[in-house]
C-alpha cells in the first residue's frame, strides 16, 4: 500500500499475512463484534450547531501548535470533504486531552457510555503482545472512541471518506498514522511511519468494517439517481 494511496475497504485477503503490526485475531473479532451491535443500536443523529461550532475551535486549536504544522494538510482535506468534525476529532483524540475530553461528552451525550466502559481491556491488541498495558489500554480506548463515533452516523462519515464503493480517502489512513506514530514517540517508542501504516490500516478497516455495508449501498443510490438526473 502506497503512503498516498487510499485505504481498501474490501474484505480482507483470506492469505494476508498476520505481521506483528496487524491487530490480534481476538482485538479484531472484540472490535467487530461491539461494531456491529453499534450499527445495530444506531440512534438518530441530535448533535446541535453549538456542538459543531465547539469541536471546530477544538479542532482549530490543536492546530495552532506548531509541533502539528504536518498534520494541518491531512485535517484539511478531510475538513474539505465535509467528514463530521466529531470524526475528525476522535482520530486526534489519541494524543490530545481537550479533544479526548469533547469526544467523551459527545459519546456520554450520545450513548451514555465512554469507550472505557464498552471493550474489554483484558484484551492484547496486537499479535505479539509485546505492548505495554497502558499502552495496550489507551490505544484499546481510542480505537473503541473512533467507533462509537462512527457508530453514531456511520453514512454520514463514510460516504464523506469515501473516494468510491471500495476505496477511503488515503488522507484518513496517513492522518491516523502519523496521530499513531506521535503518541507512540511520546511514549519513547519511535516507529518509523512505513512500519506503523500496515498497523493503522488494520485498525481502520476493523472500526470501519461493521457500517462498510450500509456505506456502500448509499453510494451506488446516490451514483443511480445522479444517473438518472442526467438523463433526464
Amino acid at each position: 500500500m502506497s503512503e498516498m494511496g487510499g485505504l481498501d475497504v474490501g474484505m480482507p485477503d483470506e492469505g494476508q499475512g498476520g505481521g506483528p503490526e496487524e491487530l490480534s485475531d481476538d482485538a479484531k473479532a472484540r472490535f467487530a463484534a461491539a461494531g456491529a451491535a453499534m450499527a445495530q443500536a444506531k440512534k438518530e443523529e441530535k448533535k446541535s450547531k453549538k456542538k459543531d461550532d465547539k469541536v471546530a475551535k477544538v479542532i482549530l486549536k490543536f492546530l495552532n501548535d506548531s509541533k502539528n504544522s504536518h498534520l494541518f494538510t491531512l485535517i484539511s482535506r478531510l475538513v474539505a470533504r465535509d467528514c463530521p468534525s466529531i470524526f475528525i476529532l476522535a482520530i486526534i483524540s489519541l494524543i490530545d486531552d481537550e479533544s479526548q475530553k469533547e469526544v467523551a461528552e459527545y459519546l456520554k451525550e450520545m450513548t451514555d457510555k465512554d469507550a472505557h466502559e464498552t471493550v474489554d481491556e483484558s484484551m492484547a491488541l496486537t499479535k505479539t503482545g509485546e505492548i505495554d498495558a497502558e499502552t495496550n489500554r489507551a490505544l484499546i480506548d481510542w480505537i473503541t472512541r473512533m467507533q462509537m463515533v462512527l457508530s453514531q452516523a456511520p453514512e454520514q462519515i463514510l460516504t464523506k471518506l469515501m473516494i468510491d464503493d471500495k476505496n477511503i480517502d488515503g488522507s484518513v489512513l496517513q492522518l491516523t498514522t502519523f496521530v499513531l506514530q506521535r503518541f507512540f514517540e511520546e511514549r519513547k517508542k519511535s516507529t518509523k511511519f512505513e512500519k506503523l501504516q500496515p498497523l493503522t490500516a488494520s485498525i481502520l478497516q476493523t472500526v470501519f468494517e461493521p457500517f462498510i455495508a450500509s456505506a456502500r449501498k448509499a453510494i451506488l443510490k446516490a451514483a443511480e439517481n445522479e444517473s438518472e438526473d442526467t438523463e433526464d
